[in-house]
């Protein structure tokens, strides 16, 4: 058949697998020849002190991070994945190298996981140069250690020479179980908030002059912002705090700088002065100059500094928090320190949209000189300024397929997704081999979101044209906006998600599957592992009741038990002889946003007015965060309630709640409660029905 009897289409289609298979052929055939190097990567399980505290971690090969894997551009990898864990399966992924799809390591989408005593080889080529890593995809086991670095140089060298090189890992560490983490994530317990000191109060917002920032954002619905979810025992590099690295005076040092931290961004600077970006994501950039990198998780950088004449002098990569930070010493002598980094205002909204106009100021200087003094001293990703060294515009005879792809979230429920819905809610997005898209990425949220994609680079379009640099990872800012694109030039499914580590288990993902595969084709996500159930508690004993709640929770779906048990002094005594008055509620609800939720179940009680009865409901939140309730009962009664948490300083909080039952009629109470630590908190209540008391409030 010719090719010029079929449509324009088919022959495009024809076109395109012909093009696939010749450079198939052509990879097969230089790995053929190419060298073999090969590693072996022992994932264990044993005790370590990243933190100074032994613990048990998950180690490669003995250590945290694992070791570097070492390559040259046009050789193959060969690397058996040893599986030493008793119970769990685990897997690797090579984040940001380009290779076959069933290499790219993610469990069940792509890769069969690595279980319990098993070995699995990967074996693929080295396509193209630069810096990259490797980590578990399997649950939280990134967290626990399990991550390590990737170097591949070059075949004709680095095309900006330095006189030696080192690899520096960026990673944070809790000595808390990661799945203890994400429950008390989606508990939205205010803990780590606390133990960092960057819980928004009262008495803050009056103390930093932003009182009427604190109302508006309350006004609006909005909780208190933090712009980490965790509090860390320590933050590190190359697994140490801190640590001391060759570096002889007068000589360039090339950084190979990766972000490896689960949940952490990391502003970098360096004491030897400005910093020369020559590669982003592997990729080898036109030289620029920062005072501060900033970087997310997943990213990775590498920079040039020249070492002064005498001293050891400090890089520096501080949490963006505020919260840490960990340190090399290049050389050694009297110490130089970097410059620290200003704390981030949480009270006011604005430092993002003030650190993007310095952004785009430098980006529209001429010279190095004259954007380094534009920087802001808390700044954004450097994009504006990132320039490819050669075109990277696509195909002009596709025209892209847009789409817009809203990141939202609820950081009090710990609810994390892409327009609305989470990765079990809707897992894929069609596309077709050859077609350009362009992905406008759009934050509704108050945290930065690292986007990373599998399989493939993209374009990020911030004013260069042909020159937009290539990316795998990109950080999204808060209220903010990024336009990425690129070719769908392969086959079968690639992960794409937040590299923020509890956000992607928490639903922010999806799957780019290739429609090549047929109408028929499902994605395979382990859907056992997708949004499971945690099991919280949180309630009080006082002198005079105990109140509370425990329910098992996912994103979504509440099975409850609620308890209002009282035993103290009333102006009447409790009916019919009881000793206790009780009411409690077996409820099932279902959450539909940070607004609205509804519930429904059973209501058992001894009060002397009602009896057991079928009750239904909504919760709703009212702006200043106030906590409304409605509900109608089998009996025909109504009841509506109002309560408010009033937080004074980080630990004293005040609340008031009153309600309207047409059956019980009025009932209110007030009271105070000062935090204690993770599981305890003092408290002191009085209500209207069960009198004045004190005791312990306790969370689980």
């Amino acid at each position: 058949m010719k090719l010029a009897l079929l449509n324009p289409s088919v022959r495009a289609g024809l076109r395109l697998a012909i093009t696939v298979a010749l450079a198939r052929l052509l990879v097969a055939a230089a790995s053929a020849s190419a060298a073999v190097v090969e590693y072996d990567l022992t994932i264990a399980e044993q005790r370590l002190a990243p933190a100074g505290k032994p613990v048990r971690v998950l180690s490669i090969n003995g250590g945290i991070p694992g070791p570097t894997l070492r390559f040259r551009e046009g050789d193959v990898a060969r690397i058996r994945v040893h599986n030493q864990l008793q119970r769990e399966t685990t897997s690797v992924h090579w984040h940001g190298l380009l290779l076959p799809n069933a290499q790219d390591g993610v469990p069940y989408l792509t890769t069969p996981p690595v279980k319990p005593g098993a070995t699995h080889t990967f074996e693929f080529p080295l396509t193209h140069s630069g810096t990259y890593w490797f980590h578990s995809h399997t649950g939280l086991q990134e967290q626990r250690g399990v991550y390590g670095s990737i170097v591949v140089e070059p075949k004709g060298g680095e095309p900006q020479r330095a006189d030696r090189e080192h690899v520096l890992v960026l990673s944070d560490w809790t000595n808390e179980n990661p799945q203890e983490v994400m429950r008390t994530l989606m508990r939205g317990s205010e803990y780590y908030a606390v133990r960092k000191g960057n819980l928004q109060s009262l008495s803050g917002a009056i103390r930093t002059g932003a009182l009427r920032e604190f109302l508006d954002r309350e006004k609006s619905r909005l909780p208190s912002m933090d712009i980490s979810d965790v509090a860390y025992d320590a933050f590190l590099i190359n697994g140490q705090r801190r640590s001391t690295l060759a570096a002889r005076p007068g000589e360039t040092v090339r950084l190979r700088v990766i972000n490896a931290g689960a949940s952490s961004y990391f502003h970098l600077q360096s004491a030897t002065g400005p910093l020369t970006i020559v590669a982003a994501d592997g990729p080898a950039v036109k030289p620029i100059q920062v005072n501060r990198l900033f970087m997310g998780m997943g990213e990775t950088y590498d920079v040039l500094v020249t070492v002064p004449p005498a001293g050891a002098w400090e890089v520096r990569a501080s949490a963006h928090d505020g919260s840490g930070h960990a340190s090399v010493l290049l050389g050694e002598g009297e110490e130089h320190p970097a410059p620290a980094v200003p704390k981030p205002d949480l009270y006011r909204m604005d430092e993002t949209l003030l650190a993007a106009i310095s952004d785009a100021e430098a980006s529209g200087r001429l010279t190095d000189k004259a954007a380094l003094a534009a920087e802001n001293p808390r700044p954004l990703s450097p994009y504006r300024r990132l320039e490819a060294l050669a075109s990277t515009a696509l195909p002009t005879t596709n025209t892209p397929r847009t789409l817009t792809l809203r990141l939202t979230g609820d950081m009090q429920r710990y609810i994390w997704s892409i327009n609305g819905k989470t990765l079990k809610e809707d897992s894929t997005i069609p596309i077709r081999r050859g077609e350009v898209l362009r992905l406008e990425l759009i934050n509704d949220t108050m945290m930065h979101h690292p986007m990373h994609l599998h399989g493939h680079f993209f374009r990020v379009l911030e004013g260069k044209d042909a020159l937009s640099p290539l990316k795998h990872t990109v950080d999204v800012p808060p209220m903010g906006k990024r336009t990425i694109e690129f070719l769908a030039n392969e086959e079968r499914d690639w992960f794409f998600h937040c590299h923020l580590l509890y956000h992607m288990e928490a639903g922010m993902a999806r799957v780019f599957s290739y429609q090549e595969q047929g109408p028929q084709h499902k994605v395979n996500l382990g859907t056992e592992s997708l949004d499971p159930y945690y099991f919280m508690l949180e309630g009080s004993l006082q002198t005079h009741m105990s109140m509370g709640m425990a329910t098992v929770q996912n994103s979504r779906n509440n099975f409850n038990a609620l308890w209002d048990l009282g035993w103290g002094d009333t102006a009447k005594p409790y009916p019919h002889g009881h000793r206790a008055e009780y009411e409690a509620d077996l409820t099932y609800s279902r959450y539909f946003n940070q607004n609205l939720s509804a519930f429904g179940g059973l209501r058992l009680t001894n009060y002397d007015t009602s009896k057991d009865r079928g009750i239904f409901g909504l919760y709703y939140r009212f702006p200043y965060l106030i906590q409304g309730e409605v509900l109608v009962d089998t009996e025909a009664d109504v009841r509506l309630r109002l309560g408010k948490v009033f937080q004074v300083t980080s630990r004293f909080s005040v609340f008031a709640e009153g309600e309207y039952d047409t059956n019980t009629r009025w009932e209110w109470t007030s009271g105070a409660k000062y935090f204690l630590s993770k599981r305890w908190s003092l408290i002191s209540q009085y209500h209207s029905d069960h009198g004045l008391g004190a005791g312990l409030n306790f969370r689980f």
